[in-house]
């Protein structure tokens, strides 16, 4: 498996397998089928109430944990400083693991500040190998770590052909911030296995529309995390390193961007008061 070198030394798979939105009785046996067919990074979250099932999974697996890079995410709901490491200590049981190797805050409202001391003080103290943040807009992104002792290691945002992302994209190259796609196939928005620029270009290399996404994707030096119930996607999905995209493919595909999401606006006062006010536990 390629890996990215995180901004702490850290090395991460280029490719893992992401569950969110599957359900919660599938997630042991879909999860097990992954790790099966290769893939050694799992992204999970609190908010996706998987975790139990994830670490049933690992378990199973029989693999080695240091072959293994598991992320789990923080909710706002538990961004004050106390509840952070509480919530932390309670994913870590929940996935039955003695150490993450990335935790993330989940979206970038609240008290993230008081959240990220947290989390800078469960890196210091070796239970978390590395930390980021996720959907965080770069202007949130560098007045974290300006203001703060630990720079993100992982930026995750939605980035997918309808929305590249190419500013944020820059400004992480810059700072040394490892850029991280979730939604790579924009949750099948705008019909994108039916794009036509996207199918002429599978056809020419003989791969599928998944496929060239992932790899215009992975080419972009984005780390990321496509998700399926079925095995022979999840398959498919890892079979990206034998072909390269084109300038000209590139070039196609950066036509595709519309410079917004399909899936939801985070300047939508009603989103973000959703986001905000959502709570996972009581």
């Amino acid at each position: 498996m390629k890996e990215v070198k995180l901004n702490n030394g850290v090395t991460m798979p280029a490719i893992g397998f992401g569950v969110f939105q599957i359900p919660v009785n599938e997630t042991e046996k879909v999860v097990s089928d992954a790790l099966e067919v290769g893939y050694r990074m799992i992204d999970t979250a609190a908010s996706y109430f998987n975790e139990e099932q994830v670490g049933n999974a690992i378990r199973r697996s029989g693999l080695k944990r240091e072959d293994l890079f598991i992320t789990t995410k923080l909710w706002v709901q538990d961004y004050e400083y106390d509840d952070t490491l509480r919530a932390f200590d309670k994913s870590m049981k929940l996935l039955g693991l003695d150490y993450l190797d990335l935790y993330l805050l989940h979206k970038p409202y609240g008290n993230y500040y008081a959240a990220w001391r947290a989390c800078e003080r469960l890196y210091k103290e070796g239970r978390i190998r590395a930390i980021g943040i996720t959907s965080f807009w770069s202007e949130r992104v560098q007045d974290l770590f300006l203001h703060n002792e630990v720079k993100p290691a992982v930026n995750q945002l939605e980035t997918h052909p309808f929305f590249q992302q190419k500013e944020a994209n820059a400004f992480l190259r810059q700072e040394g911030i490892v850029h991280e796609a979730w939604a790579p196939f924009a949750e099948g928005k705008n019909d994108i296995f039916h794009n036509p620029v996207l199918q002429t270009i599978a056809k020419h290399h003989d791969k599928t529309v998944g496929n060239v996404i992932l790899r215009w994707l992975n080419q972009r030096g984005i780390i990321i995390i496509p998700k399926s119930v079925r095995k022979e996607r999840m398959i498919e999905n890892l079979n990206i390193f034998d072909f390269t995209l084109t300038d000209e493919d590139m070039k196609a595909i950066s036509g595709l961007d519309t410079g917004k999401s399909p899936i939801y606006d985070d300047m939508d006062l009603p989103t973000v008061r959703g986001f905000g006010t959502y709570k996972i536990h009581d």
